[in-house]
């Protein structure tokens, strides 16, 4: 295999340090004013990226490409991530409507369509958005390009130059190592890394990065909707508990509750 070309899907969100609100209609949660950063997953991925190809394994990584689907503010994360070590960027120009963006298979269709555009043979992206938190994409991409995949991965390794990579994930009891050939999609789990900070030097370069703007239309992909969002409200507030006297006083409570 001549060298790795990797995409990097991210998403730009509000900050996961803010507590969302829900906004006055209840169609969501409120955007306006609200610091938003790069989702904390797709931070991992591009970490991850730049790893391999600091690792200087048995495959060179050629192109680390940085992609993201949304309105004027989405350079903004796509700048973060090439001040982190993508070579370059695409913007999908998205008109934001209030809705929550595409929807996970609209998002799985355009990056299907710039994998065979750029010759990608490796996908990592985050295995969810923190905002809508459905953890779709990765499987739905993987699905539609017919290519294996591993979610959740907390440990990524190149094994040779024929593209063998073994991927470490979390399963309930311990640890699952998987093995597959590239090309493949890889999501990407809090245990994989520790993202760095972008320095002041990265960042200057990364304004000189090329960006490139692209809108669905060019990839030939509509953005058709196929959910529709009834309601959005706060969960209800949790009740507070009761003190008993004794352990008979504890069986008798738990009687009247019904659950004895």
């Amino acid at each position: 295999m001549s060298g790795l070309r990797i995409l990097v899907p991210v998403k730009r969100v509000i900050d996961y340090a803010i507590k969302p609100r829900i906004n006055k209609a209840q169609t969501g949660v409120e955007t306006a004013g609200v610091k938003h950063s790069l989702n904390p997953f797709d931070e991992l991925s591009i970490e991850e990226a730049v790893r391999l190809r600091e690792r200087k394994g048995p495959i060179k990584v050629e192109d680390i490409l940085a992609l993201s689907a949304g309105g004027p503010k989405c350079p903004d994360v796509l700048r973060t991530a090439m001040a982190m070590g993508a070579d370059r960027a695409f913007h999908i120009d998205v008109p934001e409507k209030g809705d929550g963006g595409p929807e996970p298979l609209t998002i799985a269709k355009m990056l299907q369509a710039v994998v065979k555009e750029q010759n990608v043979n490796l996908v990592l992206l985050g295995k969810q958005a923190i905002d809508g938190d459905q953890g779709q994409t990765g499987q739905m991409l993987a699905g539609l390009l017919g290519w294996p995949q591993t979610t959740q991965a907390s440990k990524v390794e190149i094994k040779d130059e024929a593209g063998t990579v073994e991927v470490t994930h979390e399963v309930d009891g311990g640890v699952e190592t998987l093995r597959a050939k590239l090309p493949m999609v890889i999501t990407t789990d809090l245990r994989l890394n520790e993202p760095r900070y972008a320095s002041l030097p990265n960042i200057m370069k990364a304004k000189k990065k090329p960006l490139e703007k692209k809108t669905l239309a060019d990839l030939g992909v509509e953005d058709t909707r196929r959910l529709k969002t009834l309601k959005v409200t706060e969960p209800p507030p949790r009740k507070g508990g009761g003190k008993v006297e004794d352990v008979d006083g504890l069986v008798g409570k738990l009687k009247e509750l019904g659950a004895l």
